[in-house]
């Protein structure tokens, strides 16, 4: 027969008819004659009674003949099995498609996926009972990407085989963390997992801005962040083991935490998150790009101011982005005294055909700035 499970063949080779088929196969009745003729022969040498063999224990011979045949089946993959060794197998007979555990006992060789042509069943109690003393306990700590969460695990192995896992209580924390932190750092989106906001955006812009001044200054680059990702993420994340629970941290806060109190006065002094002009708004300083911090102001607001604003204790004069009343930019210019001596008298022409109701005087340094939208009847 060319049915593959060996016990189908003992069940054959018990029976005393010589059938032309059975389960739906043909029989080769000349290589069954001789088959019994040769069990016949054993059985007489070794003083085996006839009738007291079991082919239910064909898995259990063949594993003691070939441990490192035993096999599982993949899930979810009918007919694959992956070998004690590590390697992968394949099976065609119907019968032990769907076994949890086989034993190969004639197989191709294949590298990539052998084919098993010959096998018989056995359970994972027998698994389990058969090597007991080569079993081992593992722990798993790592990242799994379908739960989008840090799975803790112990694994109950043989070679490549996993008999039996269960959840992993009291894991390692930094084990954890470690798993965490090199999923964003390796295997995840990068720094984008991370829940940053304006507010945090802008603290790292701003100490990106002061490295590139004074390279004692924190490096907030994106190389330099997943480099270091355990010495200044890693304290924050303790306990955490899901994406989902990434929302919660504060990046402000955990930014600022590797800062001392004076470097944070120094960041406050060198960096200030707001720069106060003449009409007495208060206008948030964009430090996205570090080489030119930009303000981005209307330019009435700024009437009477001769010196342009700068940061880093006057060291980086700021960009300032002239806004019309609609907030539409008008100029660019890091020399705002030089822009009222000339580029005004031409962007003023512009304006008063477009706003004639705002004011816009002959002399801007003595005119009063202001934050309204049209001037005051």
């Amino acid at each position: 027969a060319a049915e593959g499970d060996l016990r189908l063949r003992l069940e054959l080779l018990r029976r005393t008819d010589l059938p032309a088929s059975f389960h739906g196969i043909p029989v080769r009745r000349d290589i069954l004659r001789r088959a019994r003729a040769e069990a016949r022969h054993w059985r007489r040498r070794l003083r085996v009674a006839a009738g007291s063999d079991d082919e239910g224990a064909a898995g259990l011979l063949l594993a003691l003949a070939y441990p490192d045949r035993v096999a599982q089946r993949r899930a979810a993959r009918e007919g694959r099995f992956l070998l004690r060794n590590g390697q992968g197998a394949r099976l065609g007979s119907p019968s032990l498609t769907g076994a949890e555990y086989l034993v190969a006992a004639t197989l191709d060789g294949r590298r990539r996926e052998s084919r098993i042509f010959l096998a018989a069943s056995i359970t994972a109690e027998e698994v389990r009972s058969l090597f007991a003393d080569r079993l081992e306990w593992e722990e798993e700590i790592a990242w799994d990407p379908a739960t989008e969460s840090v799975v803790c695990r112990r694994r109950e192995r043989l070679g490549a085989l996993t008999l039996r896992e269960a959840p992993l209580r009291d894991p390692d924390p930094e084990a954890v963390t470690r798993a965490l932190l090199g999923w964003i750092a390796q295997g995840g989106a990068g720094l984008d997992v991370l829940p940053w906001d304006d507010a945090s955006r802008g603290v790292r812009d701003r100490l990106r801005f002061l490295h590139a001044l004074e390279p004692g200054w924190p490096d907030c680059s994106d190389a330099a962040l997943l480099e270091t990702l355990p010495a200044w993420l890693g304290p924050h994340v303790a306990g955490i083991r899901r994406r989902a629970e990434l929302a919660r941290l504060d990046l402000s806060a955990v930014l600022l935490a590797g800062l001392g109190w004076d470097a944070r006065r120094r960041l406050d002094a060198q960096a200030p998150t707001h720069c106060t002009v003449p009409s007495g708004s208060r206008i948030a300083i964009d430090y996205a790009d570090p080489a030119g911090p930009v303000l981005a102001v209307r330019l009435q607001e700024l009437f009477g101011l001769t010196e342009t604003p700068a940061v880093a204790g006057g060291r980086v004069p700021l960009t300032l982005h002239l806004l019309s009343p609609a907030r539409r930019p008008v100029q660019v210019t890091r020399d705002l005294a030089g822009f009222w001596r000339s580029t005004y008298f031409e962007v003023r022409k512009d304006l008063k055909g477009r706003y004639p109701k705002h004011h816009w005087p002959d002399d801007p340094l003595s005119a009063v700035p202001t934050g309204r939208a049209k001037r005051r009847r």
